[in-house]
């Protein structure tokens, strides 16, 4: 008998989205998952973790029923609890903090841990009916938004299949070899069928910077240096393109005359590449018509991340690239699936007057910082969904003080019992991706991908959807869409937004929402406000943090860099074998990752008398880490990597690394320099 493969698509907060094909056993078990060959973008790809997600969806420690907290909090001591009785104790507290604060003292918190269209922001159709507090979600991609708004504008850009057209591409700030592999497989066609070239840019040697035919690795928050002293070569030695600049931008002699001063000597100076470096890859760059810049989070994620990615988007418009099939560049598709989410996410039930508190500031937002609360009352009730801020959130002393506070009462929906799961008052089992319907924006690629249920209800779980529906009923809520399944809110969804319907989707497996050749190459002008990319940036437009923001393409020093107390960057990326925190459970990427690790310059480890295995502290005004160290030239003298967000209990002292990571707003609009932190590093 021939297998069953059911279709499906990964829920992670992964650009690559991918199309699955899941091998099902029975209603409840599932073998192996393969990517879909018949989407053009997954190509019958799909990464080591996810293929073996039979680990995770069986694992033995999944949560399966509601819990009540009998210990302190972060304790992780409950006792079984009944669903009614769980759902009547969260609607009560929601009554009560209401009653004693109004509204906006409850909270309903997400993040990524799904990023399906019902079952990650239809929490907002709660918030909104009741008039609880708003969430500005800044953790992951806004420093980088921020930057592409100011010179693009909106977030389009070309097909990111067409890198299999293009003669040289440039991965910046990104290793897509660990994260998003599906990228690679482009990449891969262009340099076997056009014998492209690949340049990677980077703070370290990733597996992509190993791949690659060129990599650079250049210090922390010195991209924009490197951006400006390549336009300066090209404009130097005539490679721009005057007309297209002319036609499609506000270029002007002020702009030049700006870049005359940048050049690869003084580049050199802040960014350690040598001079030689960055004038050969400026000229390759600007002699090459079909560059295709792919641009990555890792570079944005620094105070000066909005700067550094604005003048990075700069490149393609000084050279005309973008004229080009396979040239231009690409970050993310956000603005290009036109959904209708109206009902499904509440948007006509939004007071415009109910304050908005940020995400990634929630350490802060709980210690009850006034500027973080927006001038509102102190939050004393939540609902967490898709988060585990307690290990992902910046400054995670402040947040584990936060969750810490007995008048505050906390509901978490988890899969399994996370360091965040562990403050909560009630505990709810949460479903897991295969066992509910839900549709997926693919961020790196130009799909909405499409998720119906393969499995049943793991024990007594429930999905996001039902939670909410079953918390609205009890608070009140008279709309329609409280009592809509997921699948009638999907297909209501998607028949607003003239894609189709729900049953169509689940049929095919995705909706491909390519805007064609003209339009992402933006031919007939630029998505910005008169059609033309703007050198000239208006950060007041674009975020309140704008203060202190140049006014042309510029390295700006606002970052957090080395001095004689903290003489040593980290930068925190990602693991391969894990997703934030997610997958941290199966065995197959535990045992694959290791432990953490503090990768040291080997003549910095040399100087402090380090070798491998040495335990080595990591410190700053913020807290301390302890943590083993791996000496290696993977960096520049100066730099520690840590790569993974491990649980913090994974760590000798049971303190993850985030606690050194600032919770202050990146300008010009939020988010989290999770990779421009100054530290001092010791042996233990």
């Amino acid at each position: 008998m021939g297998r069953e493969f059911w279709k499906s698509a990964c829920p992670h907060d992964c650009p690559s989205a991918c199309s699955l094909e899941v091998e099902r056993l029975s209603s409840t078990r599932i073998g192996r998952i393969r990517g879909a060959a018949a989407n053009t973008y997954t190509d019958g790809v799909v990464c080591a973790k996810v293929a073996r997600y039979a680990e995770r969806v069986h694992h033995p420690g999944r949560l399966t029923q509601p819990l009540q907290r009998i210990g302190e909090k972060g304790q992780g001591t409950f006792r079984p609890i009944s669903w009614d009785d769980a759902l009547d104790e969260v609607a009560e507290a929601f009554r009560r903090a209401t009653g004693r604060h109004g509204p906006e003292a409850v909270w309903p918190y997400h993040s990524g841990g799904t990023m399906g269209v019902v079952q990650r922001w239809g929490i907002d159709r709660l918030r909104h009916a009741f008039g609880y507090s708003r969430q500005k979600t800044t953790i992951c991609m806004t420093p980088a938004e921020s930057g592409w708004r100011a010179g693009v504008g909106r977030l389009l850009g070309p097909d990111p299949r067409e890198m299999a057209q293009s003669d040289l591409i440039v991965v910046w700030g990104g290793n897509p070899v660990s994260t998003q592999v599906n990228a690679m497989t482009h990449i891969a066609k262009a340099r076997k069928q056009r014998g492209a070239k690949l340049v990677v840019v980077d703070v370290y040697r990733t597996p992509t910077i190993e791949a690659a035919d060129i990599g650079l690795v250049l210090r922390p928050g010195t991209d924009g240096a490197l951006a400006l002293a390549m336009m300066h070569v090209i404009l130097k030695e005539g490679m721009a393109d005057r007309a297209y600049l002319a036609r499609y931008s506000d270029f002007g002699p002020d702009v030049e005359a700006h870049l005359a001063g940048r050049t690869p000597e003084w580049a050199s100076a802040i960014t350690g590449l040598p001079v030689e470096d960055i004038v050969s890859f400026a000229r390759l760059y600007g002699g090459t018509q079909r560059t295709f810049l792919r641009l990555g989070f890792g570079f944005t994620r620094s105070r000066n991340g909005a700067a550094a990615m604005h003048a990075v988007t700069c490149l393609p418009a000084l050279t005309g690239a973008w004229r080009h099939p396979g040239g231009g560049a690409f970050f993310l598709s956000w603005d290009n699936w036109k959904l209708d989410t109206t009902l499904a996410h509440g948007l006509d039930m939004i007071d415009p007057a109910t304050r908005v508190l940020d995400q990634s500031r929630i350490g802060p937002v709980l210690c009850g910082e006034a500027d973080a609360l927006a001038g509102g009352p102190p939050v004393m009730a939540m609902l967490m969904q898709n988060a585990n801020s307690a290990n992902v959130a910046p400054d995670s002393a402040a947040v584990a003080r936060g969750l810490g506070r007995e008048d505050l009462f906390t509901c978490v929906h988890e899969q399994f019992m996370t360091a965040t799961a562990k403050y909560a008052d009630i505990l709810l089992p949460a479903a897991m991706f295969l066992e509910y319907d839900d549709i997926y924006y693919g961020l790196g690629h130009t799909h909405l991908t499409v998720g119906p249920a393969v499995l049943d209800r793991h024990e007594d779980c429930r999905t996001n959807h039902e939670l909410i529906c079953g918390l609205a009923e009890r608070l009140g809520a008279p709309q329609q869409s409280f009592r809509m399944s997921a699948v009638e809110l999907l297909d209501a969804t998607l028949r607003a937004s003239g894609r189709g319907s729900w049953a169509e989707a689940a049929a095919r497996g995705w909706i491909d929402c390519a805007m064609g050749e003209e339009a992402a190459h933006f031919r007939d002008g630029f998505p910005s406000s008169d059609g033309r990319f703007h050198f000239r940036p208006d950060w007041s437009a674009v975020g309140p943090y704008h203060a202190g923001l140049p006014s042309l393409p510029e390295h700006v020093e606002n970052y957090e860099r080395a001095t004689a107390d903290l003489p040593f960057r980290l930068v925190v990326p990602p693991a391969r074998a894990f997703l934030n925190t997610t997958f941290t459970e199966t065995p197959g990427s535990a045992g694959r990752e290791g432990e953490p690790r503090a990768l040291i310059h080997e003549d910095d480890a040399a100087r402090l008398g380090l070798s491998d295995g040495s335990v080595v502290v990591l410190g700053n005004g913020r807290g301390r880490v302890r943590v083993k160290a791996r000496p290696s030239r993977t960096a520049r003298p100066g730099v520690v990597i840590v790569e993974g967000n491990w649980p913090s209990g994974a760590y000798l002292d049971g303190v993850g690394i985030n606690v050194l990571i600032g919770a202050d707003p990146v300008p010009p609009n939020g988010g989290v320099a999770f990779h421009d932190t100054a530290v001092w590093m010791s042996s233990a």
